[in-house]
């Protein structure tokens, strides 16, 4: 089972951090494992899961996308419907009730795409926590509709001028803000990145999109699917639906990179396809780095999936070959966002339309009784801008 007590998967994750946070770390560790059994935490959580978020999200039998591929039965797990429009929030209400019950009054998160930014400042409305995000000036930009959402819900949105102003640059700043102020101040980490306990906590809390998809599928179709298929940009979805299945080994799990540009270029952001082993934030994983350890920069269209690292669990599903991990690029991205749209209805996240992409083509390899579920993490509101802006008039 892993981690194991050193916070490690395999080789990979445990704690590379400052003096100064591995008491931190520590009293975190043992907080959640004595809250997630306490039945009030529990009792609290599936509330605000249930009443405000609004789970269980359906898994949708995409009848069109299926017609249009001609293979396998294509189903959606709809995590675009939960409450602030993405799986974000299943692990953001959970971290806030640890800050909550553990006597914090104040919150921090870094956010990429700003998803997660809006979910941060959404739980600290809901619980009367001060909340700052840390946010990429570039992605500040790309996502304007989510800056102003969190700073309408209250939140303080400080931008991240170093490097390439993106994911990795926030979290930078995150991580250098949580040092200084450690002793009253709880960071929300958005994926399944940092140091231990952090891929774990954030795991734990997404996992209910793939416990819910096991029992799904079973009413719906009698079976566990042949395949799952979620995006990865540190990984906190595809942790999420995969963590359920892995023992499952008649279940195919595939998690889909940024190729950005094409592979065969510097434009991307494959850390595992193109990664080498390093440290990042905090934990062992894979890494976009040059041969003197220096982090390369990553590119995607999709600033959710903008960065140049990996969560450990998955380095270490990849290394075992539990799972696989395949590129899809930017454009493909927006081929199949546009797809989506037209076919089923339904715009999503450029960060989802990536494992949109690679389903459409996988899903025509297959027999049609083969049963794919696409995680689709999130909706594309947020993205229409910078799709208009790519696109410009050759929309037809």
């Amino acid at each position: 089972m892993y981690p194991d007590a050193q916070g490690r998967f395999g080789d990979f994750g445990g704690k590379y951090v400052p003096e100064t946070l591995m008491s931190a770390l520590t009293t975190l560790e043992a907080d959640y494992y004595r809250l997630v059994k306490d039945p009030e935490f529990q009792k609290q959580l599936q509330h605000y899961l249930t009443d405000y978020s609004g789970r269980p999200t359906p898994l949708y039998f995409a009848r069109h996308l299926t017609e249009y591929c001609g293979g396998a039965k294509i189903y959606l797990k709809r995590e675009d419907l939960n409450h602030t429009g993405a799986h974000k929030i299943n692990n953001t209400l959970g971290q806030g009730l640890l800050a909550k019950m553990t006597g914090k009054k104040r919150i921090i998160a870094e956010t990429g795409a700003g998803q997660h930014g809006v979910a941060s400042a959404t739980v600290a409305a809901l619980l009367g926590l001060e909340c700052t995000v840390f946010m990429g000036e570039e992605d500040m930009e790309r996502q304007a509709l989510n800056v102003f959402r969190m700073r309408l819900l209250g939140t303080e949105v400080v931008p991240a001028t170093s490097g390439t102003k993106t994911l990795k640059d926030a979290t930078n700043e995150a991580i250098r803000h949580w040092v200084e102020h450690v002793t009253d101040t709880y960071y929300i980490i958005g994926s399944v990145v940092g140091p231990h306990p952090y891929p774990m906590i954030v795991r734990d809390f997404q996992r209910v999109i793939g416990d819910e998809t096991k029992l799904q599928i079973i009413e719906q179709e009698g079976r566990l699917p042949d395949t799952i298929i979620a995006c990865v940009g540190g990984g906190s979805n595809a942790m999420g639906i995969f963590y359920p299945f892995v023992e499952d080994e008649q279940v195919t799990l595939i998690g889909i990179e940024a190729a950005g540009e094409g592979m065969d270029t510097e434009r991307h952001a494959a850390s595992i396809a193109k990664g080498t082993r390093g440290v990042l934030h905090g934990s062992m994983t894979l890494l976009l780095q040059d041969e003197y350890g220096q982090v390369q920069p990553a590119h995607s269209i999709s600033a959710g999936l903008d960065y140049p690292g990996i969560g450990p669990e998955h380095a270490h599903l990849f290394e075992s070959k539990r799972a696989t991990y395949e590129p899809i690029t930017d454009q493909e991205a927006l081929d199949a966002f546009v797809t989506l749209s037209r076919v089923e209805g339904i715009i999503p996240a450029l960060e989802s339309a990536h494992a949109v992409a690679y389903a459409i083509n996988y899903a025509k390899t297959l027999p049609k009784d083969a049963v794919i579920v696409i995680n689709l993490s999130g909706r594309g509101d947020k993205d229409v801008h910078t799709v208009e802006h790519v696109l410009g008039g050759n929309l037809s």
